[in-house]
């Protein structure tokens, strides 16, 4: 209920378009850039109800698991996959593998934070090691313009401001080494700028 009710005020106050969208039931990674915290409940509300209810976004703990507020709406609202960035972290992929393996899919930003938008940061290592434990599944490139015009880093109000969402053609892990998988993912994901 409250899912979709959040999901329904983020569709009405950015007028969403989503372009390439593949509606077809079939496992997911959806892999997108960053720049708002807008871009997890502007993504789920670009999938059809059917597709939403497979996948989950990843979220990182340090930040999403503090606050009772900031908790119950990552992790109880929008189903996420919380993980731990610290260094010290033996597996911290270790949820998002599990939910894989039961064949849910998943919203994964391989920069691994927020950027400032206009551009991507470098992309981090997780999602080369995904790509080759889940062959089978399809990385899908999302491209986000507008949500960092929306809620930019420091805002605390959102202002409205149409967003797209640009969904590219799904890539598979081809056997290749990390930075070759890496720029290959980074050129898909430009290329629906």
């Amino acid at each position: 209920m409250l899912e979709n009710l959040l999901l329904w005020l983020t569709y009405r106050f950015t007028g969403v378009r989503a372009e390439g969208l593949d509606r077809r039931p079939r496992q997911r990674i959806y892999c997108a850039n960053h720049s708002s915290h807008l871009d997890v409940p502007l993504l789920l509300a670009a999938l059809p109800a059917d597709l939403r209810r497979v996948t989950r976004p990843v979220a990182a703990a340090d930040y999403w698991a503090k606050g009772g507020v900031r908790r119950f709406v990552t992790t109880r609202v929008l189903r996420a996959l919380l993980i731990d960035r610290r260094p010290t972290s033996l597996n911290p992929l270790c949820e998002v593998f599990t939910a894989l393996r039961r064949g849910e899919s998943i919203i994964y930003f391989p920069e691994g934070k927020r950027g400032p938008g206009g551009g991507l940061q470098p992309l981090k290592a997780g999602i080369y090691f995904l790509a080759q434990a889940f062959p089978q599944v399809d990385i899908v490139p999302v491209r986000i313009e507008g949500t960092e015009r929306i809620l930019p880093k420091g805002a605390r109000l959102p202002r409205p401001v149409d967003c797209t969402l640009r969904f590219g053609l799904p890539l598979r892990w081809e056997g290749e080494d990390e930075p070759e998988f890496l720029r290959r993912l980074r050129v898909a994901m430009e290329a629906r700028a």
